[in-house]
Formats: C-alpha cells, structure tokens, sequence
C-alpha cells in the first residue's frame, strides 16, 4: 500500500499549476457577476486536460479518474474555479461505459480537440429536487426518434455546451415495476435540437453559469440514445459516481488553498505585538481544517482507485464527497475568521473561493442525502426516505 503520488500524477500537478498562475485573482475578479471564463476553459482544452479520461483513440489522454481528481483538485488550489468545466470529465463516464461505438467515434474525437463542448448535464428539475426517479421530462418515441417535453433547472453552462447529457422518462412511471425503470440517457446536440429549447440563465450568489431549460417538443434522432432504453438510471449511476469523485478533488483543493491563504495571512498579520497565528483560537480552526482535508485526501483516492479498477464505489465516492465538502466549508470559515475584515474585502479573493466552495455542501447532491445512502447502503439501516 503507497500514499505518495506517482512521478506522472506529481507531473500533472505541476503542469496544470503552471497553466493555472496565467490566471490569477484580478482575471476572476474581473469576470464578476457573471462572466464565463472563456480563455481558461480555452487553455485548459487546448493543452488536453480537458480531454484526460477520453482514450487516446479518440484523441484524448487515456487517463483515469485518480489524474482527472488530481487536475480538478490543482485548478482550485491555485485559486482557480474548475466549475466552469468540470462536466466535461464527469459526463465521461456515462459515455464511455455505455455509449455505442458510432457515439464515441462521431464524438469524443470532436469533444477531445474542443470543437465540441459536453458541458451539460441535464438531470434535476424544479419539482423533484434530489427524487431523481420522479423527474417529469419526457421522451416521446416517433418515426425519427424521440421527442422531448418537459424542463430541467441547475443545468450550468448548457449556454456554454454543444453537447448534452439527457435523462428523460421512456416509460411512464405506472408502467415500470421498479422506479427506476424507464428513465433513458440521451447524448443531445443542442445545435441541432434547437428549437424548441429555451435556455435561461439563472443568477446566483457566486458566478457559476446555471441555467434552467425548457424543452417544447424539441426532436432528437434515435441514435441520441445511449444504451438501452429505459435502463438510463443505472447507467447515470456512473456518472454520478465519477462526479462525486471529482467534486471531492475539487473541494480539497478550495481547502488547501483557504489553508495556505489563511497561514500565510496569519503569520505576517501582527495585532497586539505579535502575529495572530501565534494565537491557538487562530491557529486551532486552521489545523483541524488541515486534518479533516488529509483524511478526506485519502478517502478520495481509495475512491478513484477503485473506480478506474471498475469495482464499486458507490460508498467511497459518496463519502469523499462529503468528508471533502466539509473540510472545504471548515478551511473557508478558518481563513475568513484569520482575515477578519479584510476577508469580506473583494482583492484578497477569499470571498469569492468562500461563495464557490459553499455551494458543494448542497450540490450537486446534499450531504443529508450521503447521510442516508451511509446509512442504508453500508450501514445497513431502514431507508429514512
């Protein structure tokens, strides 16, 4: 058993940091409210990570989960925000377990060069929240394929997309034995489907482009389908596994960098004739912050370890996810409460990486429903919903 990263992850790190330090705090603040970062999505695709678990084939990297975490996790520790194209790679999973050899060929080469955007992911809607087996969406069969009617909300950056990743009802819900039967994964391309979709942007407190979505009768060819039909819950499964991974990666990373920011800070920062981390009320926030990152460190690699062995990982990846979501949330309020003042200040950029990092507490599933996937899953519990 080995906890150091390998001499490739290690490079990778370095690499993508490098990348990284051309975009600094001011090229963040300056795209507040409600900017995209178009030039650093551009970097980050043009150098290839972007395309890091797209096999070489295909023109991507051929990596696994466990570099793809490790490249999430150094944008965010460098100050960077990695929402602004993380779909690209948890969306992967999805297609690449389960889309057809035609699918892949038509378009991972195209999403690999960037000429197309996977962005999307187009799953919650406004009425059943986290009930993802409820979703309204439907997908009609017809003589050229399906026809879609319904509407999804927190679907980021679709306005940013060429690509989506669909799910949508096939069957309905009174016709399936199990609920989640009858849910179908469809690999949309918004060009061609476009009218009929209506793509609204929605504001938030921190600038992450959202959008809600409506779909009125938009028509999509049968070879949109991924998979078989009404097996596409289990297949989004793979998704999400991939998604909690390396939501987990990119919460270390906001960690490490509130932790270093706040160190930093406290050491030079002198008030009573002495620096404030020479205090234990300072210095303690901060340490136990640390601890929680390191143990939500290695949970998250046993998680991509198992994933790109193609063992379950359900358990890890939730809970990577949760450890690493709080570890985040604790770091943010250790180094706003070493900044004082000052951490509600606009230049010092801990405001912004706070509002970024409160968001995964809740999304892109809440912690109280890691709780009880914990709980009945691996515990063993009666399920409480």
């Amino acid at each position: 058993m080995r906890f150091d990263l390998s001499q490739e992850l290690l490079e990778i790190r370095a690499a993508v940091a490098e990348l990284c330090a051309r975009f600094p705090g001011a090229y963040w603040r300056a795209l507040e409210p409600d900017g995209y970062p178009i030039e650093f999505v551009a970097a980050l695709t043009e150098s290839g990570w972007l395309a890091a678990l797209i096999p070489e084939e295909y023109g991507g990297a051929g990596l696994g989960i466990a570099a793809s975490s490790v490249i999430l996790e150094t944008i965010n520790a460098s100050g960077c925000n990695s929402a602004a194209c993380h779909a690209q790679m948890y969306t992967m999973g999805t297609v690449l377990r389960h889309g057809s050899p035609a699918q892949k060929a038509a378009f991972l080469p195209k999403i690999a060069s960037g000429e197309l955007r996977l962005q999307a992911f187009g799953v919650s809607e406004p009425t059943t929240g986290s009930d993802t087996t409820k979703i309204q969406t439907t997908a009609t069969r017809t003589n050229r394929g399906y026809r879609v009617r319904g509407q999804k909300i927190w679907t980021s950056r679709a306005e940013h997309s060429d690509l989506m990743l669909l799910l949508a009802r096939t069957t309905p819900e009174d016709r399936v034995e199990r609920k989640t039967d009858g849910l179908s994964v469809f690999l949309v391309d918004m060009r061609e489907a476009s009218e009929g979709l209506d793509i609204r942007p929605v504001k938030t407190m921190m600038n992450h482009a959202t959008t809600e979505i409506f779909f009125d009768d938009v028509e999509i060819p049968a070879a949109a389908l991924i998979g078989e039909e009404g097996r596409g819950f289990r297949y989004i499964l793979d998704g999400w596994n991939a998604e909690r991974i390396l939501i987990a990666s990119e919460c270390i990373g906001d960690a490490r960098w509130f932790i270093a920011k706040a160190v930093e800070y406290g050491a030079k920062r002198v008030v009573f004739g002495r620096p404030i981390a020479s205090n234990q009320g300072v210095q303690f926030p901060i340490a136990r912050a640390h601890a929680a990152t390191e143990a939500a460190d290695l949970v998250r690699h046993k998680a991509a370890w198992l994933y790109d062995r193609g063992e379950p990982c359900g358990a890890e990846a939730n809970m990577s996810k949760l450890l690493a979501s709080e570890a985040s949330w604790a770091a943010a309020n250790a180094c706003i409460d070493t900044y004082g003042g000052y951490g509600f200040a606009v230049e010092y950029d801990v405001e912004r990486k706070f509002r970024e990092t409160r968001l995964y507490t809740v999304a892109p599933v809440s912690n109280n429903l890691v709780l009880a996937y914990v709980s009945e899953h691996v515990l063993g519990m009666p399920r409480s919903y």
